[in-house]
């Protein structure tokens, strides 16, 4: 028996669970633990002083006040200590992003009489974590003068876009830590991420075992495109943190701009693993970076809830929008968007540039290319490959195209297998009129694979029977139209056709443009640009550019139209023919 009872739990109490202790808790960051921790010693010493004639007047143990009269007051110390505890909930609240439970704890405690002024400026705290800007600059107000008020103003300053009260308060800032940390923070919500870079690693320079400050620095070098050295910053933090979820998400955003969203994902694995869709994923920013790892899934579903609480949710549901063709509902999601970071300004312009493609509408085109000017200007985009590419769009706009050209060329070899970029790469060489660099460009995109759709379009077969045209191969530009024909863009083409082979001098394939456009529409003007280009046809028969056997087909066009002139024009062609022993 002795043998046997070896193997069985000892007596009751050897083995259980100790209840942790606070400071552990904090010091280990589990802040949810911390708040289990206190509402439990509150829920004790409620029961405790109910046991001895207190009273719950059902507010439960969030909210309870002492009976008048009573036998039993409540002491000085006791009062402290359950401030001290619902002080400690609320800071864990506020650290695990619950703001209003923190705001509502802050409040309980002003109710229960407290004078610490500070519970404003904490209060002030939640509710910009609320996104109620202009009622947490109020609530700042009403608390002391302190390094914390000076930093929570000059943050809402920010946020209110207040420049005066910004740079009032920026010059309030210390050397101190917390405040270099404020301001590198401001720099970095600022775009301004080589200046929050210096400040990060000055402070990790001064305080070695801040390890989280290696976070910071990595996120501005993702910034600034540096994504190799950004994952070799977040190797170390991530050596000594493995389960830091913005740690493990910032790796995987770094993942997905090196290789793809498949890479990208592998590195969310351990903050996924538990659920069963993204839906069910906890974390807003982690089931907002799903959503564009998986190219748009779900986006309509995780997007717009999120959309005042990751700022990037709007922008990639504009993306979605704009991928899916969705115009009007792209544009009203950037309507009221005053734009301050590179992305906003690059969406502005391109809803405004794609709704005023649609609608024909000037003013909006005029706004595009004002958005892509401001970005692709300034001194801090000018020389990035999105400032270059929005300087060609201005200059596309513009339809100065030998501009275009030059801001595309110098970002030409980052996009060597980007159907898009080299589609518009070789319309900008077409509409500059360097035609024989811009066939084989346009040609090249009809070799299928993710261009076989742009192809398709009847623009890019336009600008290619232009090329073809211009380039001297006008039969094969009509042999594109002949599979156009019967189709809505088919009379576009014919006009395109019909002029630009006169402009070349390819008469006759300019003849049977306007020839069957006279057909689809008698409008004189389509005569008068058949009668020209049979007669250019005749002329090239004569100087043996054209076969002979063409003087048929002229012939033919002529009699088809009932004209006066045709009879002289006619007599003419025949009488040349009979004296050159040609059949016409």
């Amino acid at each position: 028996m002795a043998a046997r009872d070896r193997g069985r739990p000892g007596r009751k109490g050897d083995n259980a669970k100790k209840v942790p202790e606070l400071g552990a808790l904090l010091e280990a960051r589990d802040y949810l633990g911390a708040i289990t921790l206190l509402e439990f010693e509150r829920k004790m010493f409620t029961d405790q002083k109910q046991a001895s004639g207190w009273k719950d007047r059902g507010g439960g143990a969030e909210s309870y006040e002492w009976i008048e009269g009573g036998n039993i007051p409540l002491t000085e110390d006791e009062r402290q200590a359950d401030q001290q505890r619902l002080m400690w909930i609320a800071y864990c609240a506020f650290h695990v992003g619950n703001f209003r439970k923190a705001l509502d704890t802050y409040q309980q405690i002003m109710q229960q009489g407290s004078d610490d002024q500070m519970l404003y400026t904490y209060q002030s705290c939640c509710l910009m974590g609320l996104g109620w800007f202009q009622e947490a600059e109020e609530k700042a107000m009403q608390g002391p003068a302190s390094p914390l008020q000076t930093r929570l103003l000059f943050h809402l300053a920010h946020r209110l876009n207040d420049e005066n009260k910004l740079m009032m308060f920026h010059q309030k800032l210390c050397d101190t830590t917390p405040d270099q940390l404020s301001l590198a923070s401001i720099h970095y919500l600022r775009n301004h991420f080589q200046e929050a870079t210096d400040i990060y690693k000055r402070l990790l320079l001064e305080n070695r075992d801040y390890t989280a400050l290696n976070v910071y620095v990595a996120l501005c070098y993702y910034k600034l495109d540096y994504y190799d050295v950004s994952l070799e910053i977040l190797a170390a933090y991530l050596q000594a943190h493995p389960d830091s979820s913005i740690a493990l998400n910032l790796k995987a955003c770094n993942q997905f701009r090196l290789y793809d969203g498949k890479a990208a994902e592998a590195e969310l694995s351990p903050l996924t693993k538990d659920a069963v869709s993204i839906d069910k994923i906890e974390s807003a920013l982690v089931r907002h970076n799903m959503v564009v790892f998986q190219q748009g899934e779900r986006a309509l579903q995780i997007l717009p809830p999120i959309v005042g609480t990751v700022p990037e949710a709007r922008l990639n549901l504009v993306i979605y929008h704009m991928h899916h063709n969705e115009v009007q509902e792209a544009y009203e999601l950037m309507r009221e968007i005053e734009p301050t970071s590179p992305q906003e300004y690059i969406l502005k312009g391109i809803t405004n540039l794609t709704l005023g493609q649609q609608l024909d509408s000037r003013e909006h085109l005029k706004v595009a290319q004002q958005y892509f000017q401001l970005l692709g200007a300034s001194a801090s985009e000018c020389d990035t490959i999105p400032g270059r590419q929005c300087m060609a769009s201005c200059f596309f706009v513009l339809r100065q195209f030998d501009d275009v050209l030059v801001y595309l060329s110098s970002i030409e070899a980052y996009y060597p297998n980007d159907p898009t970029f080299l589609y518009n790469y070789a319309i900008a060489r077409a509409a500059a009129g360097k035609y024989k660099e811009a066939e084989p460009a346009l040609l090249s995109l009809q070799a299928g694979g993710a261009a076989e759709e742009l192809s398709r379009d009847y623009i890019f077969q336009m600008w290619l029977a232009r090329c073809l045209v211009m380039n001297g191969k006008a039969r094969q530009a009509w042999e594109i139209y002949l599979k156009m024909e019967g189709t809505q863009e088919s009379f576009a083409m014919l006009q395109l056709l019909a002029n630009d082979c006169y402009r070349a001098g390819a008469f006759l394939y300019a003849a049977k443009a306007f020839d069957t456009l006279e057909r689809l529409d008698p409008n004189p003007e389509y005569w008068e640009g058949k009668r020209g280009a049979c007669v250019g046809t005749f002329q090239q028969i004569i100087a043996r550019k054209e076969r002979k056997e063409t003087l048929r087909e002229v012939m033919a066009m002529l009699k088809s139209t009932r004209n006066p002139q045709v009879e002289y024009l006619a007599r003419v062609m025949k009488k040349w023919a009979r004296d050159n022993g040609v059949n016409a």
